[in-house]
């Protein structure tokens, strides 16, 4: 059995998405792919679902970055483009938390590291990243943590 069955998942979707001749989405997957592909080459090991979610999640964020720069820029065909990318992606990330199950979970996180200020803020991070990664932005999180750790 594989390693990685976030990786098998994506590689059945590319199939599927060929056999129904889905281009767009088939790009989408594809780009996946070849950045897990390229990860495990250039590190010469194979990735397991944590390495993978971390690739999706960068995936997921420059995707925002890339939204926010393009409607600023008046090009909202790049902008739906990204967009359609972003709604694939996501697709293979765990559900979203809510704002009040991740107001939970750091509150907790926070409680468990013993952190009282906001030069704590780095080892709370540390603590929560891998609870949450792929599940909701990290940028939010970071502002919810600061708001908490500087009453």
């Amino acid at each position: 059995m594989s390693a990685a069955p976030m990786r098998d998942n994506i590689q059945n979707a590319m199939k599927a998405a060929m056999r129904a001749k889905d281009k767009p989405r088939l790009g989408v997957i594809r780009l996946m792919l070849a950045a897990i592909k390229q990860r495990e080459v250039d590190d010469r090991i194979e990735l397991n679902d944590e390495q993978v979610l971390t690739i999706l999640d960068k995936m997921v964020k420059q995707r925002r970055d890339s939204i926010i720069q393009f409607e600023a820029a008046d090009r909202q065909d790049l902008a739906n483009q990204e967009k359609y990318e972003l709604t694939i992606i996501q697709e293979y990330l765990p559900a979203a938390l809510s704002t009040t199950e991740l107001q939970t979970i750091i509150t907790e996180t926070i409680t468990a590291t013993g952190a009282t200020s906001v030069k704590d803020m780095g080892q709370v991070m540390g603590r929560l990243k891998p609870k949450i990664q792929g599940r909701c932005d990290m940028g939010e999180a970071s502002k919810i943590v600061k708001q908490q750790l500087n009453p």
